[in-house]
């Protein structure tokens, strides 16, 4: 039997390894960065910087997202800059803050710390929150 290529896998496998890539909390602090940098994008020293990671570290990471389609990069010299691939990224980290937001104990640490993060573009965390509660 032939091997199954990228176009024909089901939805579900290619949805699991959109989520296996998001799987590391280095990746999603570089998507987070990327979507609040917006058109404007971040180069690697930037990432370097947020992230705290090693060079080689932080490559590993970027590669992921390469590969899974979640960012782009473009190369000017030995300057390279990254952006989200496309803006829908954005929405999901919004929507991914939300719920967790939603399931934290109320005045607990873990709430204190989340409410504390930068602010992602889009709707916010609470705009998404209150859009839940509405249809409740």
């Amino acid at each position: 039997m032939p091997a199954r290529s990228r176009t024909t896998e089901p939805l579900y496998r290619i949805k699991a390894d959109l989520f296996k890539c998001l799987a590391h909390p280095t990746r999603i602090q570089v998507l987070e960065v990327l979507a609040a940098a917006g058109d404007d994008g971040a180069s690697v020293t930037r990432l370097l910087e947020v992230t705290g990671c090693e060079a080689s570290q932080l490559s590993q990471h970027l590669a992921v997202l390469r590969r899974t389609r979640v960012v782009t990069s473009s190369r000017t010299g030995n300057a390279v800059d990254y952006w989200l691939a496309e803006p829908l990224v954005a929405e999901l980290l919004v929507v991914a803050r939300a719920f967790l937001l939603a399931g934290l104990r109320p005045g607990s640490e873990q709430l204190r710390a989340a409410r504390e993060l930068p602010p992602l573009p889009g709707a916010s965390p609470q705009a998404v929150l209150d859009a839940i509660a509405a249809r409740a």
